[in-house]
């Protein structure tokens, strides 16, 4: 096991996303953190591996938080953080290290940036209620930080807010090798047609991860393969492989 988290393959870094708040699970508000946070990782070589969504419940953000450290090199979270009574993922963050929680001075100092003395209300104030010994978080967006403690990086819920944290989060972030990807289209062949030769293909290539991946485009379905790995000479030759595949369905296909 690594110092940050669970252990890692050679070149792989690996992460995970708690997204906490009733409303996501009420579908009052809909998710738009998890797929930013998941295209920002790949670009940086860590494989996101898990996501969860948990509710507005400290015995459950715990149990979650414990799982997830515990078994990936870092966990980010979402939500949770702002002045109402409601936002309880400080305190919960606090209980899964085990650590006290106080107002920070760092955090508001940043506050005061935005905020009056007098506009300091005690709900704001909640905002810079900080687990001891984590490291702040820069929000240039409303100022309130998030923090990192451990291999857990907490940030704001509001996509524009969390975007901007984790612009600043990802400079302590350690970088994975870069993942390789190419695309094959399968054009209008059903995934029924090459699913056993695709399965063939990928048993035969543990090293590289295989999908396939069908949509509706113009009344039309539409069929890619992609190929992915961070290894490019074996990411080549699985695509070789497909297209050959590919080729050889689409003839067999064609009428006499």
């Amino acid at each position: 096991m690594n110092a940050e988290g669970a252990s890692s393959s050679e070149g792989s870094v690996t992460a995970a996303v708690l997204v906490i708040g009733d409303e996501i699970l009420t579908g009052r508000t809909k998710d738009r953190n998890i797929g930013y946070i998941a295209e920002y990782l790949t670009k940086m070589g860590v494989d996101l591996r898990e996501a969860r969504v948990v509710p507005d419940v400290e015995a459950e953000i715990v149990e979650a938080l414990n799982a997830l450290k515990g078994r990936y090199d870092y966990v980010f979270t979402t939500g949770g953080i702002g002045p109402t009574h409601d936002d309880i993922t400080a305190d919960a963050v606090a209980k899964a290290f085990g650590v006290g929680i106080d107002e920070d001075p760092r955090a508001l100092a940043m506050m005061m940036e935005r905020y009056r003395p007098e506009d300091l209300t005690p709900a704001r104030r909640r905002m810079a209620r900080i687990p001891f010994g984590a490291e702040l978080i820069e929000n240039p967006v409303s100022k309130a930080p998030g923090f990192r403690i451990g291999n857990v990086i907490v940030m704001a819920g509001v996509p524009s807010v969390m975007q901007a944290m984790l612009d600043h989060a990802a400079r302590g972030v350690r970088a994975g090798l870069p993942m390789r990807s190419e695309t094959i289209e399968a054009g209008g062949l059903p995934e029924g047609i090459y699913g056993d030769a695709l399965g063939k293909i990928a048993r035969a290539r543990p090293d590289v991860m295989i999908g396939s991946y069908p949509s509706f485009v113009d009344g039309r379905f539409r069929n890619q393969i992609v190929v992915r790995g961070r290894d490019a000479d074996k990411v080549s030759e699985a695509r070789r492989a497909i297209e050959a595949m590919v080729e050889s369905h689409l003839s067999d296909a064609k009428p006499l």
